[in-house]
């Protein structure tokens, strides 16, 4: 390690006097003027990380559904996956240490983690379409050059597409091209297999209005356009031209206000789709002919992708393990269906993805999505390998078929992590395959109603939760008093859990009727600010 090129290099991005950042499930957020020293440390780290596990490593630059003021970097590591947990507090660390200490955290770090830097490195780096972002991943090349580690910079991608490259890199190619066009090409060709099968029914079928949130997704989408067939009618909107970057728009957005993006004109039972700012998470809606909106999100997307594959493996008769995996956020009405009438088992984890993400590898073929509409599918190798033998060799016809179904949903698929552009074409396939309007898909299940809330607390680590976050520790009484509140509505849970990043509670109640949802929320909010040592004005109803 070249001593004097870090000192110089890490002088050229000073860390901000009194800045502690922490490395969490999204990697680094907050506003990018504070980002600089943080990018060329994680481009030192993913070099390190590199060496220590002898493959290519992903940096991404975003902060995803946040204003476009801010920004954020996350690691991808060698399967397309989320930075191992361990790693996640070295970069913290790294992130935090005083110039001076620089050389003697990386020491440590090569130390802990069996690093040889005497070995290759190579790292792979995307990024968003935020003003700060150019900059910041001239940073990221900075650090991994001080390093002597090896890189390709991709410029302008979606997440899920660096998250893909990383894992086609590091399979030699057997996930796929790590190009663009091999991600369009095996995308848009396992997409036309499928809807090949489909009798399409009617025109209006065809059409799809997506809202990119004024961000990457647009570009992307324009870029892979060529290569859909003419069938495929898709609608650009809030394409980044004229807008700022997830402002009034986006999956975040619709989610959270429950109703459709600024700049989309919506008319009666249109279907519509949100992807988020750097097109990891998307939600579907549509509004009636009274003028309701109706949304569609990460556990409606779960059971439709649920269904079309139960049926799917059914008919190929081969004994695979299907569940799916949701968060306690996920609707009560949801899991009750996926249950009793799907009679799919169903596993309830913590919030965050890599917590999904972990679970659905238990099973040969493991669903997940958040409520927030981030989510994909996994199929185990033993399930894959399978599934492509049958193609080849089975000789009953309709197995056959429905193998080859499975094929192609495999290959459309981003196993790596939730993708809006790959899940929007299984959704789009399903739909037409089996015949569904969006209006059909939603009267699958209504959601119970629900209502989420906050309270600011002094310190958050007074709340410790267990059962997948759906039962409260301590603070002492709070459960007691949340199982008393929840016994006084019909078809009601509720449940709360310390935020990841801040002094906040989050509270979530659903029950019979949007006015229960609301009153338990709010009940619940108060015995929290009570006995979890709230901050300022206790909660108005």
């Amino acid at each position: 390690m070249d001593a004097e090129a870090l000192r110089k290099y890490s002088a050229l991005h000073p860390k901000p006097a009194g800045l502690a950042l922490q490395y969490g499930t999204a990697g680094f957020r907050t506003k990018a003027e504070q980002l600089d020293h943080v990018v060329f440390r994680m481009g030192l780290l993913a070099v390190l990380r590199s060496r220590a596990v002898a493959a290519t490593i992903g940096i991404m630059v975003t902060a995803s559904h946040n204003p476009e003021e801010d920004n954020g970097v996350k690691l991808v590591d060698p399967l397309g996956e989320m930075l191992h947990p361990s790693w996640e507090e070295y970069a913290t660390q790294l992130a935090n240490a005083e110039e001076q200490e620089l050389q003697k955290v990386i020491t440590e770090i090569c130390q802990k983690a069996a690093v040889n830097l005497h070995k290759d490195a190579s790292v792979f780096i995307g990024r968003d379409t935020r003003p700060s972002s150019k900059k910041l991943s001239q940073s990221v090349i900075d650090g991994i050059q001080v390093l002597g580690g090896q890189y390709h910079d991709y410029g302008l991608v979606t997440t899920p597409q660096l998250h893909y490259m990383v894992c086609c890199q590091n399979t030699q190619g057997q996930y796929g091209k790590a190009t663009l066009e091999g991600y369009y090409e095996k995308l848009s060709k396992a997409f036309m297999e499928l809807i090949k099968q489909s009798h399409c029914s009617g025109e209006s079928q065809k059409h799809l209005k997506i809202d990119c949130a004024n961000g990457i997704g647009a570009l992307k989408l324009s870029e892979m356009k060529p290569y859909f067939p003419q069938e495929v009618l898709i609608h650009i909107y809030n394409d980044g031209t004229k807008e700022k970057l997830n402002h009034l728009c986006g999956a975040d957005f619709v989610k959270v206000q429950q109703k459709p993006p600024g700049g989309l004109d919506m008319k009666p039972n249109e279907r519509c789709c949100s992807f988020d700012g750097d097109a990891d998470r998307i939600v579907y809606y549509y509004k009636d002919t009274a003028g309701h909106f109706h949304l569609i999100d990460g556990d409606k997307i779960a059971t439709l992708i649920s269904i079309f594959l139960k049926e799917l493996l059914a008919k190929v008769q081969e004994n695979f393990e299907m569940a799916v995996v949701q968060t306690a956020y996920a609707n009560g009405n949801s899991t009750r269906y996926l249950q009793e009438t799907l009679k799919v088992p169903v596993h309830c984890v913590k919030t965050g993805v890599k917590h999904l993400h972990h679970k659905a590898q238990e099973f040969d073929v493991g669903v997940y999505f958040e409520a927030n509409g981030h989510g994909t599918v996994l199929f185990s190798k033993a399930a894959e390998t399978k599934i492509r033998q049958l193609v080849k060799e089975e000789k009953d016809d309709e197995k056959r078929a429905a193998a080859k179904m499975l094929e192609n949903m495999i290959d459309l698929i981003n196993q790596t992590v939730g993708d809006a552009v790959s899940d929007m074409l299984v959704i789009e396939a399903i739909l037409a395959l089996k015949g569904l309007t969006v209006q059909q898909w939603d009267a699958l299940y209504t959601d119970l109603p629900n209502r989420l809330l906050k309270v600011q607390v002094a310190d958050r680590r007074v709340i410790d939760t267990t059962d997948a976050e759906r039962r409260a520790l301590t603070p002492p009484g709070l459960q007691e008093k949340i199982d008393a509140l929840v016994k006084k509505y019909r078809r009601s849970r509720a449940f709360v859990r310390p935020s990841g990043t801040e002094d906040v509670v989050r509270i979530y109640a659903e029950a019979d009727t949007q006015e229960n949802a609301d009153a338990l929320a709010h009940e619940v909010s108060l015995a929290v600010f009570h006995l979890a040592g709230g901050k300022g004005a206790p909660p108005q109803p």
